[in-house]
């Protein structure tokens, strides 16, 4: 359908509503993206931009791979849709199944299938708990999270999550999901020791424990790094000191690996970056490289057990869980990811070199702060004594707008600036990167110093 760019823009302010987005702010001046190839996207009017954010930290074997494209259209052709319900399922889903678990860490031999990460996370209230009743424990209903977490936008999901703006709209959280303070040294660690700082924070775990009663106690959910709430690499000791207290009430650990999986940090997932010993994995975004929507649980068989013998039928589940396309190209992506050794690649050369090259932007007079981890990262805005600018619009999304004038795709996240590029990119266009989010903050020196 050919439109200009000013009409496609006249018919998104008069018929869809955004995401995560002030319509009034919008004002009928969305960015129309037309068309995508390797780590590069194109705007309608034939502006091309670097996309350091992945899509929305999923397109990891980045664009264009004809490959997906293939099995989508095969698998159309033979069984474009059959649900799991009713005891049936197709081949593509129970192969995708086992392929994921192959490369998931020992003992997670199961997989749920949902349609996003956020479907995902409202498994887990019900599984975890569900769990709980089959063993004779149906007491423990409480999952604990962490504030400025982020596990998604349903009702549970947001609820899960610890992001203040969203439990001020719709009621949230909903009951029995508490929340400690997040471990993140720049904005909280007040001059401590980080070691110090990452035991203060799992010491909160501890107390909230203590305070609740472990026998009332179902979980813990926390993402390996926090992504939408700024890339917030916790101190090294931190999910070593929050294992050993889970361990020591036998309170099950669940690692958010919506972001984090399928080589974001270097590892098929941060649970093997931060040796967290989890029972339950929400996934999505790089289960597909984000060509289709597609989420699940990763079970551990110490959970799969007891509900299998003892659980009887888990009332829950999804139109498109499992759906054959959605799988078909999920298996295409693993076998892409195997054939190019992408998660090796990303460990052994490009996340270093990412993080290297990310670090020599820490002398730039508009930053405060950089920090990040395998192919995540973050800028803090700020003078050197770490206070922040005060500017409107804010320096985040001055400096967001500024890098998207410049090439550079990066979000905003109140003050901090976040990359998570495709893990394809190469060190010519980690370079270019560079090179453009530094540009975007001379700009912003420019007129706020």
């Amino acid at each position: 359908m050919k439109r200009s760019t000013s009409e496609w823009q006249r018919a998104d302010a008069a018929h869809y509503i955004h995401p995560f987005t002030d319509s009034s702010e919008l004002a009928g001046n969305a960015r129309i993206i037309s068309r995508a190839e390797g780590v590069y996207i194109w705007d309608h009017d034939g502006k091309q931009l670097l996309d350091g954010m992945s899509g929305l930290w999923c397109v990891n074997i980045g664009y264009g791979r004809e490959e997906l494209v293939t099995a989508a259209a095969a698998q159309m052709r033979e069984l474009p849709y059959y649900n799991s319900f009713f005891q049936c399922t197709t081949p593509a889903t129970i192969a995708y199944a086992e392929a994921l678990t192959q490369v998931a860490p020992p003992g997670f031999n199961h997989v749920f299938f949902t349609g996003s990460g956020s479907e995902a996370n409202d498994t887990i209230v019900r599984l975890i708990r569900h769990y709980w009743v089959a063993s004779g424990q149906p007491k423990r209903r409480i999952i604990i999270s962490r504030t400025n977490g982020y596990h998604g936008s349903t009702m549970a999901g947001a609820s899960l999550g610890g992001m203040a703006a969203m439990h001020a709209q719709g009621g949230l959280p909903i009951p029995d999901i508490v929340h400690i303070r997040q471990p993140h040294y720049f904005a909280e660690g007040n001059g401590m020791g980080e070691e110090a700082f990452g035991t203060l924070c799992a010491q909160a775990l501890a107390e909230k424990i203590h305070e609740l009663g472990s026998e009332n106690i179902a979980a813990f959910i926390g993402e390996p790094v926090q992504g939408a709430g700024g890339v917030v690499v916790p101190p090294s000791n931190y999910w070593r000191e929050v294992q050993a207290i889970c361990a020591q009430h036998d309170i099950p650990i669940i690692a958010d690996e919506v972001i984090c999986g399928f080589g974001r940090l270097g590892h098929w997932f941060g649970s093997e970056h931060f040796d967290i010993q989890a029972k339950l994995m929400p996934i999505a975004k790089g289960m597909t490289s984000g060509y289709l929507p597609m989420g699940g649980v990763l079970v551990h068989d110490d959970i799969a057990n007891v509900l299998q013998e003892k659980g009887g039928e888990f009332v829950h589940g999804f139109t498109y869980g499992g759906h054959p396309v959605c799988a078909a190209v999920g298996l295409a992506n693993l076998q892409i990811m195997h054939d190019e050794k992408i998660v090796e690649r990303v460990h052994d050369e490009i996340a270093p070199y990412l993080q290297q090259q990310w670090a020599t932007l820490a002398d730039h007079a508009a930053v405060a702060a950089v920090r990040g981890c395998g192919m995540v990262a973050a800028i803090e805005l700020g003078q050197k004594d770490g206070s922040r600018f005060a500017s409107t619009p804010s320096a985040g999304v001055q400096c967001r707008d500024l890098s998207v004038a410049n090439g550079l795709v990066m979000r905003a996240v109140g003050d901090t600036l976040i990359i998570a590029p495709p893990l394809v990119i190469n060190k010519t266009q980690i370079d270019e990167l560079i090179a453009k989010a530094r540009t975007a903050l001379d700009a912003f020196a420019a007129a706020n110093l």
